[in-house]
């Protein structure tokens, strides 16, 4: 099905929040030339690290050769179920907010007020340049973007391949001719290149305001006289970088969002660090000791106090190990309550885990790690932060 041939989406010009800290207007994390312009991006705090390509393989090979600890994750004793989810075929409003999870840091939600919003999509095999080599899914894709019925926002959070796929773009352009999408600065040319015009690139604080309304209603499933819905999408700081080649690293950004429509509001908080942690044995918690005291990313209590609180946050837990290498970059899951708990989200539900075998751990590791992390901040184990089947729908 295509949404395109009922309803129409109408789009503000991105504007600065005004709902934003002091210092988003100084745009420290844009990198620019001598002459003044902007050559690409950078985390602006203390809690983050931009490694190069050379500084990742030699951290990478060090710890696998020299270490003791390096592991390959076993993905044939995989035990994350994998079921059909189910759409709602109508638009019809409710109170309810509706959430599908569709597989590594894919969500689609469905929002009372009818607007459907698809979050960093890729259902290839492999999430890789090439069909034939790179990390291959240990999980199948749930369905195909032709079932999904209606889409009419896609949002990006970075460049990376294991959240922005060129087959899965072209998919829903073909499905879904009118959803309009929405990437990070920078990122709009790549999708330009792709044949797909209806993108729009926002930088962090920056807000963009959209109507969805259907005059005049086509098939049984819609409701007639259906009212406009009208809806906030905002592109946020998260602590990560971007690249689809060696060679431009850093060139576009990345970012978390929020979309907010009626009464309800969703954090998607994409893929993200929140402290560098350094080399530790493994038997150290890096949480639990002299290192609890690291440099933390300021900018999710920012969108907490400026934005919060979400009835929803979409926070990863995955791809972690080995920590040294990947914590500025990657949440744990320990991080990742840090992370409710700043942007002030009421519930969340984890993404960015057991999909690919992007990382070291165990991919049964991060839901059992999560448990741990919610009972020592004093959160139910249950209800409030929780994992799910793929393909299975949770409602807030």
């Amino acid at each position: 099905m295509s949404s395109g041939s009922q309803y129409t989406l109408t789009l503000s010009a991105p504007t600065p929040s005004t709902a934003a800290p002091e210092s988003a207007s100084e745009k420290s994390h844009w990198v620019r030339d001598a002459n003044g312009n902007v050559k690409g991006f950078a985390n602006p705090w203390k809690s983050a690290h931009d490694f190069s390509f050379p500084e990742i393989f030699k951290s990478m090979i060090q710890h696998k050769f020299f270490s003791g600890n390096s592991q390959k994750p076993d993905t044939s004793a995989s035990t994350v179920k994998v079921i059909e989810p189910k759409f709602l075929l109508s638009r019809e409003r409710s109170p309810i907010l509706r959430a599908t999870w569709l597989g590594h840091a894919c969500y689609f939600v469905e929002f009372p007020t009818g607007l459907r919003v698809l979050f960093d999509p890729v259902f290839e095999d492999r999430c890789s340049p090439f069909s034939w080599v790179g990390h291959r899914r240990f999980t199948p894709t749930p369905c195909d973007i032709a079932d999904i019925p209606f889409i009419d926002c896609v949002i990006i959070s970075h460049s990376h391949y294991d959240h922005l796929s060129y087959p899965t773009i072209l998919a829903i352009h073909t499905h879904h001719p009118s959803a309009q999408f929405f990437v990070p600065k920078g990122l709009k040319s790549w999708f330009t290149a792709c044949g797909v015009k209806n993108t729009v690139e926002l930088d962090w604080w920056e807000d963009i305001n959209l109507n969805l309304h259907n005059p005049t209603p086509t098939t049984t499933t819609s409701p007639p006289n259906t009212p406009s819905t009208t809806a906030t999408i905002s592109c946020l700081p998260c602590q990560h970088t971007s690249a689809r080649t060696p060679f431009n690293k850093a060139s576009t950004l990345w970012a978390s969002w929020s979309v907010s429509s009626g009464n309800k509001s969703v954090y998607f908080a994409g893929d993200t660090g929140y402290r560098t942690v350094p080399y530790l044995p493994p038997e150290i918690d890096d949480w639990g000791s002299e290192f609890a005291d690291l440099p933390i990313c300021p900018a999710f209590k920012e969108i907490g106090e400026f934005r919060g609180p979400f009835d929803l946050g979409l926070i990863p837990i995955g791809a972690y190990k080995p920590r040294h290498v990947l914590s500025t970059v990657h949440s744990n899951p320990y991080d990742a309550v840090e992370i409710f708990k700043d942007t002030k989200c009421r519930k969340a539900m984890a993404i960015h885990w057991g999909t690919w075998a992007v990382a070291e751990e165990d991919v049964m590791e991060p839901p059992e790690v999560l448990r741990g992390a919610l009972v020592r901040s004093g959160i139910d184990e249950v209800g409030v932060f929780d994992v799910c089947d793929v393909g299975e729908s949770r409602e807030f």
